[in-house]
């Protein structure tokens, strides 16, 4: 291999390593101003309407994807559909990721807030949270209006403040 071809080869495993997520497309990691001021009202998060997660790997390269996100005020939620089946947390990357590691970074408007993501498992609160994306998107609204057997599977992780802050 000559120089050129491997200087070219560092620099696109550089340029790959480097790249935030873009739609359906993941990345690594995100960027943005880190937030320290504790959130205790998400209602900001309204008009916003993607957000980026930012996981921890095995390896040490975040893995960062792009999702939605729904507030109940005081409370943040992102989800995870599967809509091809499987389960939680079997079928994404990112899911793996959190269920081993729960630390996570949001990347929210320019800003990254540092964030534990809890599995939502209370019945209450999984409908209170799903009435948020429901009051939100329009997708939701239709996606829930169907009887549950024909629902893609739904996960909701609540954000919680991170142990180290």
């Amino acid at each position: 291999m000559t120089h050129r071809a491997r200087a070219a080869g560092c620099l696109a495993v550089a340029l790959a390593v480097s790249c935030g997520p873009s739609d359906q497309r993941p990345g690594t990691w995100i960027r943005g101003e880190v937030a320290t001021d504790p959130v205790s009202d998400w209602g900001f998060t309204a008009d916003v309407p993607e957000v980026h997660v930012e996981t921890r790997t095995w390896y040490g390269i975040p893995h960062s994807v792009t999702t939605v996100c729904a507030s109940t005020g005081e409370a943040l939620y992102v989800p995870s559909v599967y809509f091809e089946g499987g389960e939680f947390p079997d079928e994404r990357r990112w899911n793996r990721n959190v269920a081993r590691d729960p630390r996570v970074r949001l990347g929210i408007a320019g800003r990254i807030h540092e964030r534990t993501a809890v599995l939502v498992t209370d019945p209450d609160e999984r409908a209170t949270a799903l009435r948020a994306f429901a009051a939100k998107y329009p997708f939701w609204q239709e996606m829930l209006a169907k009887p549950e057997e024909e629902r893609p599977g739904l996960v909701l992780l609540r954000m919680d403040p991170s142990e180290e802050s």
